[in-house]
């Protein structure tokens, strides 16, 4: 019990911390990681029907998948994925670029509304915001921010990915 209630007092405390910033890039963050969990469920919701949303809901599931290593870029070291991805994945750090990201990813899901209007206008939505947190940031000039979350348990805030050097966790995979 002692672990869910560290992991909950780190989690709701690196949130706090971040909205007590009133940093834009910080929301964007925010925001993008919790489309991540509606591109998963709606995605998988959307796959069952029987015409052409079925694109748009694969679409949403690698969406999805690809935010995932966007917004969580511990990940890029410990999974094994090609220097290709990787390097793409990297190109969004900033404020800008991942504006334009997500402003394209928005575009595809509205795309869909072409076919048949369904829940994954939910997902175009909350890009959208993503996108307009980190136009935001960049219209006010404010430096790109990572979420100060403490996932290693060190109350460190963030610091996990300075604590493990890419080495380290290439030679325990």
């Amino acid at each position: 019990m002692a672990l869910w209630e560290s992991l909950a007092s780190n989690v709701f405390g690196g949130l706090s911390n971040d909205f007590k910033k009133k940093n834009f890039s910080l929301y964007g963050q925010w925001i993008s990681i919790f489309t991540i969990f509606l591109c998963i469920a709606l995605g998988i919701a959307n796959i069952f029907h029987f015409n052409l949303v079925i694109i748009f809901s694969i679409i949403c599931l690698v969406q999805g998948l690809i935010v995932i290593f966007v917004e969580i870029p511990f990940l890029l070291r410990i999974c094994p994925l090609t220097d290709t991805f990787t390097n793409f994945v990297r190109k969004f750090d900033g404020n800008l670029p991942r504006c334009g990201f997500y402003s394209l990813n928005a575009a595809i899901q509205y795309l869909s509304l072409t076919l048949q209007a369904t829940s994954l206008i939910v997902v175009a939505v909350f890009f959208t915001l993503s996108a307009a947190c980190y136009a935001l940031a960049a219209a006010k000039h404010q430096e790109y921010l990572k979420s100060s979350i403490d996932v290693s348990g060190t109350g460190q805030g963030g610091a996990l990915e300075a604590q493990v050097g890419e080495h380290v966790v290439r030679n325990v995979l």
